[in-house]
């Protein structure tokens, strides 16, 4: 289906572009949200004669998009979830989840489809992401997740979780040594008692 779009739209185009796209896209998502509008020629004049006003409302959305810039970045994403063994999650952290999380934390409304996640994280750790306060206004963060604060600290602080290991005291070296000089004397001992014996 042929659209003219009424406001900027990522990989797709710019505001008054003439687009092919999928009849379900257009239906569903295009047309119902005031994204663009069928491609006729009574369209194109109703454009042209609206376009001075859908430039300067993307310039207004644009403006308020940037002035919320610091606070998407300042946000601590901090997801605490509970994981197995091995770091993997039981579920996972959707973008929606993200978007929800900076709402509560920033006060920033947004919708999942423009936290630009991709697929939902699954393991414990930091990932980067961004995030979509416009199509021309995006913003760089990062999302932590693990099972407690004190793991959220750590890899805040730049530190590796260590899963399915288990911790094994180390004896001082000292004695390492000192171990392994009774066994090569007892070895010696056992030696001296078969040559008695033979």
């Amino acid at each position: 289906m042929k659209v003219i779009l009424t406001e900027k739209i990522t990989k797709l185009g710019n505001i008054g572009d003439t687009v092919e796209v999928k009849t379900g896209f257009a239906r569903n998502f295009l047309l119902p949200n005031n994204k663009a509008m069928r491609f006729t020629k009574e369209n194109v004049a109703l454009f042209e004669a609206k376009k001075a006003e859908l430039v300067a409302r993307h310039e207004k959305a644009k403006a308020d998009a940037e002035s919320h810039v610091d606070a998407v970045k300042n946000a601590k994403l901090h997801m605490i979830r509970q994981a197995g063994d091995t770091g993997q999650l039981y579920g996972s952290v959707s973008s929606r989840d993200i978007a929800v999380a900076l709402k509560e934390i920033a006060g920033i409304s947004v919708g999942s489809a423009q936290v630009m996640l991709g697929s939902p994280i699954k393991s414990v750790g930091v990932f980067d992401t961004k995030i979509a306060l416009h199509p021309d206004v995006i913003v760089d963060v990062k999302v932590y997740v693990a099972q407690s604060q004190d793991e959220i600290d750590a890899l805040v602080a730049g530190k590796k979780l260590v899963f399915g290991t288990k911790k094994v005291e180390e004896e001082p070296a000292e004695e390492v040594a000192d171990k392994k000089e009774e066994k090569s004397e007892d070895k010696a001992t056992e030696e001296t008692k078969e040559e008695v014996a033979e």
